[in-house]
């Protein structure tokens, strides 16, 4: 069932100091997520996908084309409360998305705001930092958190509010690989044991490979998209356009222009370390 429908928006950052209009951030960008499905969107810095994820929650709206989410119109100003309750937004920076002096009241910020009864916001607050395994730093002050903690406690605030949907621009970004593991798991979790639609917004090919569906963006527009095993197989075409591939897939392709040759392109270690076991015999 499809749960979001981008059809064919455009958008600009006006700019009245510019003489000249400035160029479309998004230009004819369509793009279809299932409930329940997780997908990536990655591409080169300025390619437009904080702008997509921005139009996913009705933060912007497009200059032109329209986005749908659970059938309701973005740009129908009376559907606006429901679209943001139903689609959550995670910024890059958890420093931007914390306001409290304690985990546990941070969390329920949210739900606060969307005038929930107190002893329904408790139970929602504690269900939250289970689900992200943050419950036992509840009382503990955020700054004191690590950039992972700090991250999954900015998702828990978003859980609060239970949205069906969760969008995350970038979100480890700022951290370090266990930090960084810490996140995919909380998200994979969500997905899979919560059916939660994710969208998650990556520079990390390792990360984009856990996911369903793989969109890639080029100046504003879908440059290729498909399953992960689909989308790095374009080896040549993600390079031609500035982007990478996991490492086990680089070593991959460079081995078959060795001449070995491979099946399919691999995606983990593990599956590189087989595919040579099994051609190497």
């Amino acid at each position: 069932m499809e749960f979001i429908c981008v059809d064919n928006i455009s958008f600009s950052y006006d700019d009245r100091d510019l003489e000249k209009p400035t160029k479309n951030a998004v230009s004819d960008f369509s793009l279809s997520i299932k409930k329940g499905e997780f997908v990536s969107l990655l591409g080169h810095n300025g390619c437009g996908k904080s702008t997509v994820a921005k139009h996913l929650n009705a933060m912007l709206l497009p200059d032109s084309g329209k986005v749908y989410v659970d059938g309701d119109d973005t740009s129908d100003e009376d559907k606006t409360y429901d679209i943001r309750k139903k689609v959550g937004l995670v910024l890059q920076n958890p420093d931007n998305q914390l306001v409290a002096s304690i985990v546990e009241e941070d969390v329920a910020f949210g739900p606060e705001n969307l005038g929930i009864e107190p002893d329904e916001i408790r139970k929602r607050v504690d269900e939250a930092l289970k689900t992200v395994d943050m419950y036992e730093y509840r009382d503990h002050a955020p700054y004191k958190l690590s950039g992972g903690q700090k991250q999954r406690v900015a998702i828990a605030g978003i859980l609060a509010m239970q949205p069906e949907c969760i969008v995350l621009d970038e979100p480890t970004a700022m951290l370090d690989p266990n930090g960084r593991s810490e996140v995919m798991s909380t998200l994979i979790k969500l997905n899979k044991e919560k059916n939660m639609t994710v969208v998650l917004i990556t520079h990390y090919m390792e990360e984009a490979v856990l996911s369903d569906r793989v969109v890639v963006m080029d100046d504003g527009r879908v440059l290729t998209q498909g399953t992960p095993e689909e989308v790095f197989s374009q080896v040549e075409l993600l390079k031609k356009h500035r982007l990478d591939v996991p490492q086990a897939t680089e070593l991959a392709y460079k081995l078959r222009g060795c001449g070995i040759k491979f099946e399919k392109m691999p995606l983990t270690a593990d599956e590189c370390v087989a595919m040579l076991e099994e051609v190497l015999r």
